[in-house]
């Protein structure tokens, strides 16, 4: 899954994992667009992420990694009929 952020470090553990491929831009260095990275797509995203933690919240560093595992399986079986978003669940899962 391609997560979209801006430059901010808090993201830079999403580097480390394979399941994550980060692409983003640094509003710092003048950078808000980059291909099909830009400032939209980053606040979108975020926007999501952030929704979906703050009943948590806050969420440690180490954790972050599986919180947006979940974000991302939901996204995937969100209007899935239930026999197969189960079937992509327990693939997952398993």
């Amino acid at each position: 899954m391609t997560v979209y952020t801006d430059g901010f470090r808090a993201y830079d553990p999403l580097e480390e994992d394979d399941a994550f491929d980060r692409e983003y831009v640094v509003h710092g260095e003048g950078e808000y667009a980059d291909d099909n990275v830009h400032v939209n797509t980053c606040e979108s995203h975020a926007s999501l992420a952030r929704r979906w933690l703050a009943p948590h919240r806050g969420v440690s560093k180490d954790k972050l990694t599986p919180y947006l595992r979940a974000l991302q399986l939901r996204k995937r079986v969100r209007r899935k009929p239930g026999e197969e978003a189960l079937k992509i669940i327990l693939r997952t899962a398993l």
